[in-house]
């Protein structure tokens, strides 16, 4: 049963502020296909300029306040209904590894390569990549094919503890880039070198026995 969260009693800035902050979501906008995300912003927009008008009608009814409710309430769950899946989908931790493996060194290089010709995406995707092969390469972490973002970091946190946020962060940022359509930015990618370089040169805990 979906649940939305506009309570019955409800006034005209109660109903706009619900409704901005539900369709306002990070994953709507982020949402594939991307006529998808544009439609929300259209409606955003929209829903604005009807409370906008509302806001003038002080001597509106409360049958009608009611009805612009209800109008919220249908407009939220249609939202969520047809957008339910991608949610699910971009909140998913998905494979580090895909296709012809390189060492954590060709990663790094094709990451600056990537930096270089303006492919942020694919930087942030190979220098995570890079990461993960590192820690594999140094025993921090076992070699296992169809490991996720999520389940390297987690992993490795356990052996980095004072890395484990930063770890988390750059799974976050791996999944919301280069699986969930998130645009990459060079500060984003700037962090996941730094977070490279201080793993590399931090000694893990022993592993448990």
């Amino acid at each position: 049963m979906i649940s939305v969260d506009i309570p019955v009693d409800i006034g005209r800035d109660e109903a706009a502020d619900a409704a901005r902050r539900e369709l306002s979501d990070p994953a709507y906008q982020a949402a594939e296909p991307s006529w998808l995300a544009e439609a929300i912003e259209w409606l955003l927009g929209r829903l604005d300029a009807l409370f906008t008008a509302a806001a003038g009608l002080t001597s509106a009814s409360p049958v009608a306040w009611l009805l612009l409710a209800l109008l919220v309430v249908i407009v939220v769950l249609v939202v969520r209904r047809r957008l339910g899946p991608t949610r699910r989908q971009a909140k998913a931790s998905h494979e580090v590894f895909s296709g012809e493996k390189l060492t954590a060194a060709g990663y790094r290089r094709t990451a600056e390569a990537a930096l270089a010709e303006g492919r942020l995406a694919d930087a942030v995707r190979d220098r995570f990549r890079a990461i993960v092969c590192g820690l594999e390469e140094r025993g921090v972490l076992d070699v296992r094919s169809g490991r996720t973002a999520d389940e390297a970091a987690n992993e490795a946190g356990k052996r980095l503890p004072a890395l484990a946020e930063e770890l988390r962060q750059g799974a976050v940022q791996f999944d919301d880039v280069f699986y969930g359509g998130r645009a990459a930015t060079e500060d984003g990618y700037r962090r996941l070198v730094a977070l490279d370089e201080t793993a590399a040169a931090t000694r893990p805990l022993a592993a448990a026995r």
